[in-house]
Parts: structure tokens; sequence; C-alpha cells
């Protein structure tokens, strides 16, 4: 059987290996799916989760439950020599491997991407896996908590300030998302008031959420206005130093939280580890047909999509001619590269990817959101009942769907759920700070004998007496002599 090898196990990953299994005819083909995390993350629940609307684990897809027939191994590649089609895994624990396919798919997605400015890297989080948003989440209940038995004062105002970096679909999302939990957590705090929560979202573009209209997007920036939510537009971040946000403008202030949502880059460990060929802005160069190469010429055996491929775009919409990275086109070009390579293990030609956006839709925090689809624009209620259908529906398998609609569900008679278990990060602490300990070893004492003298005292005694006993001897030996002469001159 050949082998296939999938690098990457998110939205693109997870896809290709789902609908593999749904199409490969038994004995067809061996499946394995490699990445470092146990499971999938549904990105655009990120900013839900941050803003406690969604449970974390219910936004995340095990892989072991649902690819039930291929082989999954949680580790890194961090070598691929399509040369010589081997691959290096290298696992958490144990010593790094070589694997040997026939066929590699390449999904290894994207990462943050950042700029050097001073204090980002120190003190900015970002939103791309589901850590990041419970810690997002966790943060703010923190620093209310905190807030709550300050005075007013400058230490107060700065945990109570909370700022994003971006002003994407990702940026505005979370922004929002983050902008309506504070609110909600009002009534439970009486020491703080609304006015002294503070919520900035930079962006050094002329405009935000380049996907809506014009018109759109200065709704939304009215709209958050409203929600006391400031955007600061044609300004760039240019130090963030233990949180004093310094900004192109002159503008100076304190945040104890900062969400860094200003793009993204194609995964470097993956990228800078293969023989694949690149385009100029680090990601493997793809053709529409998901196979790896130009419009001249593939490379055989290999396939790329999702964030870390620059897959064209047919339809003459996307940025530089490529696919924009987002989960829309990751998805579907998931499910195409699944039958692509059926389709050329049984000898047959692949078809190249087109898909046509039919829209956009963001959620805006509970009750409010914002939908586009070339000239119509739904605002508010409505809106926000499309973002939570079409991401609900969107959400791999029934057992996820169901799980996120639950929550949706409990949520709107019991409310969000406002624990905060910050001390997870630390599972031990506890532990640790009260758990009985070895006492040191005490200093050794000398045996005391039963005459009441050391044995180290005896011995050196004993040597003492040892060293006196020829002088003795030499004595003695003196007054016998004297005697005898006496006598004989008698």
């Amino acid at each position: 059987m050949p082998k296939i090898l999938i690098v990457g196990g998110g939205y693109a990953g997870f896809y290709t290996a789902w609908k593999l299994e749904k199409w490969l005819r038994p004995g067809e083909a061996e499946v394995t799916i490699v990445d470092p995390l146990p499971y999938m993350t549904y990105q655009p629940f990120l900013p839900e989760v941050a803003a406690g609307s969604i449970e974390p684990r219910h936004a995340v897809v095990a892989q072991r439950r649902h690819l039930k027939k291929t082989n999954v191994i949680t580790a890194k590649v961090t070598r691929i020599d399509h040369a010589s089609k081997i691959a290096t895994i290298t696992p958490e624990v144990g010593e790094p491997w070589e694997f040997e396919y026939d066929v590699i798919v390449v999904t290894g997605g994207a990462v943050s991407r950042t700029f050097p400015i001073p204090g980002v890297a120190e003190n900015a989080i970002g939103l791309k896996a589901i850590e990041e948003a419970v810690a997002i989440r966790d943060r703010i209940l923190t620093n209310f908590d905190r807030a709550a038995t300050l005075p007013p004062g400058p230490e107060r105002e700065r945990l109570l300030t909370f700022v994003v970096v971006g002003g994407g679909f990702a940026g505005i999302e979370v922004f929002a998302e983050m902008r309506s939990f504070a609110s909600a957590l009002l009534k439970y705090y009486p020491q703080l008031t609304f006015d002294e929560t503070h919520f900035h979202l930079i962006e050094a573009m002329g405009r935000i959420m380049p996907e809506v209209s014009l018109e759109t997007s200065h709704w939304v920036i009215k709209h958050l206005a409203q929600r006391g939510a400031e955007i600061h537009l044609d300004t760039q971040l240019t130090s963030a130093v233990d949180g004093v946000i310094e900004l192109s403008t002159g503008e100076t202030f304190e945040s104890d939280l900062i969400v860094w949502t200003a793009g993204v880059m194609a995964n470097p460990a993956i990228v800078r580890s293969s023989d694949l060929p690149v385009e100029e802005r680090g990601r493997i160069l793809t053709r529409a047909d998901l196979r790896v190469g130009d419009d001249d010429d593939w490379v055989a055996d290999a396939w790329a999509a999702g964030d870390i491929a620059a897959v064209p775009d047919l339809t003459g919409g996307g940025v530089g001619g490529y696919c924009v990275p987002n989960a829309q086109h990751a998805v579907r070009q998931g499910k195409l590269l699944a039958k692509n390579i059926v389709a050329v293990l049984r000898g047959e030609e692949p078809k190249e990817y087109f898909h046509k956006n039919l829209g956009a839709v963001a959620g805006l925090g509970i009750g409010s959101g914002v939908f586009q689809s070339g000239r119509l624009a739904i605002k508010g209620l409505l809106a926000w009942f499309a973002h939570r259908g079409y991401h609900g529906l969107a959400m791999p398998s029934w057992e996820r769907k169901f799980r996120v609609f639950w929550d949706w569900w409990n949520n709107f008679w019991l409310g969000r759920d406002i624990v905060e278990l910050s001390a997870v990060q630390r599972p031990r602490a506890v532990f640790e700070q009260f758990a009985a300990r070895p006492k040191p070893p005490a200093a050794a004492t000398p045996a005391v004998s039963a005459s009441g003298t050391s044995a180290a005292s005896g011995t050196a005694a004993s040597k003492a007496l040892g060293a006196k006993a020829p002088s003795a001897a030499k004595a003695a030996g003196s007054k016998s002599a004297t005697k005898a002469e006496a006598v004989a001159a008698k």
C-alpha cells in the first residue's frame, strides 16, 4: 500500500485525512497524520472562547476520536527530504526517527506574524491557539478580581485597560467579544464602574475589516464606540515595554493585557526544513490543483493546502492573486485535496480549486454581528444569528456541533460562566507550598564510651601514651645504670 503522510492537523490536514477515510477503498492506501497537538482547533470560535461563551474543549476536535482509520502521531515533523521521500519525526519524549512515505501532504498552517516592536514579544499574546483564548479569558477575570480590591488609581486603571493590535476579522471579533464580556462582568463587581474599563484597538491602516464594505466598517466603528470601545486608525504601536503602550500618535497609557492579531505567516518551522519550492512570502509554491509546483511543472507526489500554501485564487478576488489564509479556504481545500489524491491514485486527473467567497460574517458580542455578501449588508441581531448558525454548522462532526450549541443554549438561560482557572497553568503550586519535605541530615556527633570519654579521646590518649613510652624506658634504664655504678665503687 502507498503511504500517505499528512504534515499538520489543522483545518486542511484534518479534513484531508477525514475525507480520505471516506473515499479510499480498504487497502488502497495507508494514511498517517503528524501534529504536535492531538486536536484540531476551530479558530473562528476563539473570540467566543475568550469571552466565555464556549467551553474551550468544545472548540477543538480530538483527532483520535474522529480519525479512526488514520495513524495519528502526536509529534513534530522536523525535516522533509522529498527527494528521498523521508520525513524526520521528532516526538516530545524519545528519539527522532525517519518515516518513509510515498505521498506527502503539507498542511502545517500558520503562526502569528509579529514585528520587532519593543515589548511585544515579552508582553503580548496571540490568538491562534485554544490555550491563548483561555489565557485571555482568565486574565480578564483575574484583572477584575484584583481591580475590585484596589482604590481608584493608576494600578486599577492599568488592570482594566485592554488592548488589541490588528483590525482584521480576528482582531475586531475578539475586541468586540472582550468588550461584551467586560460589560457583562460589571454586575458582579459593584466596586467597579463601566467608565473605569478601557478598550483600545490599534490598526495601522485607515480602515478595519477589509472583507466588508467601507460603509459597513464605519458602522462597526460607530457601534463599538457606542459601547465604550475606542479604535485608533492610521496608528502604529511603537512600544509595549512593561505594558506601557506608546502609539505613533504620541498617546501613552498602560495595559495589563495586549492581544496581537496583526497578521499571520506560514509556519516557518516546516517551510524552512523541507526541500519543497517556496515563494517570496515564505509559503509553499502550490498549483491550483493543490499539487506542489507552478503552472509549468509540479513536484510528483507532493501536495499542499491551507495557510502554509500559496494557492492561486482562480476567482480573481484573492490578495496578490492567491487565496487568503482563512478557515473558509482551508476547509474546502482539504476536502478537494482528498478527492484529488484519490483521483491520482486511480489514474485520474485532479481538479482545480475554485471557490468564490459568498460573504463574510462576524460576531461582535452577544446579540450583535455583521454580515456582508456583495452589496448586501446585515447588521445587529440578525447578523449575529447568521454568525452563530454558520459557524455552528461548520464545526466538524455532529458530536462537536451538539456540544457548541449546548453551550449557547445553557448560556442563554444561565449566563456565561465567570469562573477563572488561571491556577491551572501551575497546578502543583499549592501542593508544593504545603508539602512536607525530609529534614536535612544532622551533623555527626562523637560517640561516648561507658567511662565517659569518647572513642576519639581514647584514641588520642593511646597515641599520646604510645609516644611517651620510649622516653619513659630511657629514663628507667638511666637510673638502673647509675645505681650499678655506685655499688661497684663501694
